[in-house]
Parts: C-alpha cells; structure tokens; sequence
C-alpha cells in the first residue's frame, strides 16, 4: 500500500490494506530476518497467513530470538507476557498465531476477533502515558508519528513497527515475525500455510477468464479507488480481475476516478465496501449508473471495509468471495 489518500486512510483503519489499503482501503473503510539460532524470521520463501490457532497453544520457543521489521534488526530476550496492538491488522495476527492469551489491550479500530481487549487506545494519535498504564513488554505499531518508539523503549517495552504490506510475501513475513516475537513461531509456520493453502485450492478451483474482468472497487463515495498493484489489486488479480483504475494515468496506487471516467469504463464488476451505506439500489440511482453492465447484471458486491482493508488472516474470505463472483460471472456469459 502507497500512500493511500487522506479520505480513504480516516474511513478505514482499517486498504491494504489492504489495503492497506489496506491502509487507504481501511481509510475509506484504514499504512523482517534474523539467523535460525535465534529464531531468524528472515525467509524470503513464500509463506502465507492462516487461520487462527487456539489462544492456549503452548509457547515453544526459546529467547532470545532477533526479528527484523520496517525499522531494522531487533532481538526480544525473553517472552513477552503483556503485549499490546495499536493495529488491527497486527491484532488479527496476533490472536491467529495464538498469542491472544498474552494480548493485554488493543486499540480502538482492532475489532476482530471479538475476543480482543478492545480499548480506546489510539492507533493514529498514540499516547505514551495511556499505553504505559497497561505495563507492556512489547508494543506492535503501524507506523511511528514520532518519538514513540523511543518512549517506549525508554520505559523498558520491545517495539515492532509494521507498516501495511504490500504484496501476500510481506503479510506472511509480518505473521512470520509477530509469532517468533511472541513464542509462537510454529503456529505461525502452520498459519501460513494454511492461508496458501487455501489461496491455492480457491485459484486452482477457478475457470479464469480468457481475458481478465474489470471491476471499480469504490472505496467512498467520492471515488477513490486502487490500481492492480496495490495489495488488494493483487488478490484480486488472482481471481482473474483487473482494475479500471490501471488505466486512468497518474502515479498514485490510490486514484480519485471521476464519475465520466468509471461510466465509460463500463467495469464487469462493482465492488463496495460496508463503511458508507452503498449498494446495489443506491448505485443505481446515481445519473447514468443504471446503464451500466454491472448494475443491469446486478454484479454489485460489497465488502466489509475491515476485511478489504487488512492483510491478515481474513485476506482468504475476500478472495473466496471475489471468487465466487466471477465464476458467477463466467456461467452468466458462457
């Protein structure tokens, strides 16, 4: 995810994801090694998020182990007992792995699973002094506004920043890493897996088209949408669909389409999200929507923006979901 607009990044966060999409996703809706002995997260082999492990999954690794994430190389000397998430991407993960035992408080928008300690921490405006009344020993953020990292450290708390992922390998090396900090690498190993194993199985059950469809994903009412080579564009991809805005010029990952823009595109497909109260008859009601492939076939979906909008485990159900729309789509026009 790339610098997702100011519009979509307050919706969301949730855009990435996912987008990021999510980050920008989740706006609209919410933006890594180390060596085997010490429990490297360094793997560059395709991994993938899973589904999530029982929170009583006992711990097995052994500290210290070194991580690495957006900032660089840092080692965690013992297991974290108090840990909080001020994002709700790294929250998802944190419960998959089965660390969720170990999670004390979580921030505001970290809504799923429902078991999480939600809190009215701020994962956008963090607070220092609120975060250390809850005494953690690690903290997972999604970007630093500065000076927070240092004033966690000073108060004795490990710090791992993780910023939206940008392709499926990314996500799994988040995961990868959330469950060497936290003593769960092996769940997580088993979380991956899982997720790649039923990306696969969802792609290979799949007719994909001669050529791809096209959709518009509408991340607001105003039009912001995301190119193929964001996060969500890539899982997207691998249903067979393909982004109008890929063609719309300029060098954000996350556009603003204009109305003229969409209605000539004519995409295959809509896809909207949950956060502003669109939908099929709403769409239609718009000026000249109506006419569209789309609307006429009713392929209008929407999307929970926490799902399109975060890189965990849940990117599978809005895969199968995507999935499912264009084989519909193929049996319409066969």
């Amino acid at each position: 995810m790339k610098n997702p607009p100011a519009a979509f990044a307050a919706t969301k966060l949730a855009f990435f994801a996912l987008i990021a999409l999510i980050a920008l996703v989740a706006a609209s809706c919410g933006s890594d090694s180390a060596d085997n002995s010490d429990a490297s997260v360094t793997t560059t082999s395709s991994s993938g998020l899973s589904t999530a492990s029982p929170a009583t999954t006992p711990a097995t690794d052994d500290f210290p182990v070194t991580i690495t994430d957006q900032i660089g190389e840092m080692a965690i000397d013992v297991r974290p007992e108090r840990v909080i998430s001020l994002s709700a991407t790294a929250t998802e993960m944190l419960f998959a792995v089965g660390a969720g035992e170990q999670v004390v408080a979580v921030d505001s928008f970290s809504n799923y699973p429902p078991e999480a300690p939600i809190t009215d921490l701020s994962g956008f405006q963090p607070n220092i002094e609120a975060i250390a009344s809850y005494e953690p020993d690690l903290v997972v953020i999604s970007y630093d506004p500065g000076g927070l990292v240092d004033g966690l450290k000073s108060l004795g708390a490990d710090v791992i920043v993780f910023s939206a992922a940008a392709t499926l390998d990314d996500a799994y090396d988040q995961i990868e890493a959330i469950g060497t900090a936290t003593g769960h690498s092996e769940e997580a190993a088993e979380v991956i897996s899982d997720i790649e194993d039923s990306i696969d199985e969802i792609v290979s059950s799949l007719d994909l088209p001669a050529e791809p469809f096209s959709y518009f994903l509408e991340l607001d009412p105003s039009y912001y949408s995301v190119t193929s080579d964001t996060f969500i564009g890539q899982i997207f991809a691998l249903a067979g669909l393909e982004s109008i805005a890929d063609v719309a010029g300029g060098t954000s990952s996350y556009p603003q389409l204009s109305e003229e823009f969409i209605l000539d595109q004519n995409p295959d497909l809509i896809i909207l999200t949950d956060c502003c109260g669109s939908n099929l008859e709403t769409v239609s009601a718009r000026p000249g929507w109506s006419e569209l492939d789309a609307v006429q076939g009713k392929r209008v979906l929407i999307f929970s923006a926490d799902v399109t909008s975060r890189w965990g485990p849940r990117v599978v159900e809005m895969l199968e979901t995507v999935s499912e729309a264009v084989a519909n789509q193929l049996v319409a026009v066969s």
